[in-house]
């Protein structure tokens, strides 16, 4: 198989959870404006690209110390930032009091959370011998691409269903995080 083709297959499937995160946010967001389309593509397709160079920078050095506890990393905060959706969710006041999670601190938890998967990606990829660059860039593409469709997709849910639709976004990244945790324990 190409290492074009098998890049793209990683991409994809790296892209996933970007998606899944950002069709849960999409649902919290009252407006999605063209610069919190920005904010949240780059940071998720940039960390998704970061990680996987990181973590074929790195190599066999950092992973069997990170690999031991990386999904607990992942599932933590996918799992508080959920949580805080599903309550403002219920809550019945109509503004946010968290704010937008496309920016600040939970963006940069969420792109992290999103993108600890692209560290042994990158570790595999170094194994491989793969152009890390081409990689690299095709995994951070494609990650912003599924993220700008999940977070316009989950905006119109929001815009159709109201506040309701707040629930089943926290409650997505509530299950990605159980799915993650629950995946490395068993494995």
């Amino acid at each position: 198989m190409a290492d074009w083709i098998l890049t793209l297959i990683i991409a994809v499937s790296l892209a996933m959870d970007c998606f899944a995160v950002s069709l849960g946010i999409g649902c919290s967001l009252s407006s999605c404006d063209k610069r919190a389309v920005f904010r949240l593509s780059f940071h998720f397709g940039f960390f998704q690209a970061g990680m996987t160079f990181l973590g074929w920078l790195v190599g066999n050095t950092i992973l069997p110390y990170i690999e031991k506890f990386d999904h607990w990393i992942a599932f933590l905060l996918l799992a508080w930032i959920g949580i805080r959706m599903v309550r403002e969710g219920l809550s019945r006041e109509s503004e946010h009091v968290n704010g937008d999670p496309t920016r600040g601190g939970t963006l940069v938890l969420l792109s992290i959370a999103t993108s600890i998967d692209a560290l042994g990606v990158g570790l595999s990829l170094s194994i491989l011998k793969t152009n890390i660059a081409f990689s690299s860039f095709m995994i951070g593409l494609v990650s912003l691409l599924f993220t700008i469709v999940g977070l316009r997709f989950g905006n119109r849910l929001n815009e159709k269903f109201g506040k309701r639709i707040e629930v089943l976004g926290g409650s997505v990244l509530l299950f990605i995080g159980t799915r993650l945790l629950y995946s490395h324990l068993i494995a």
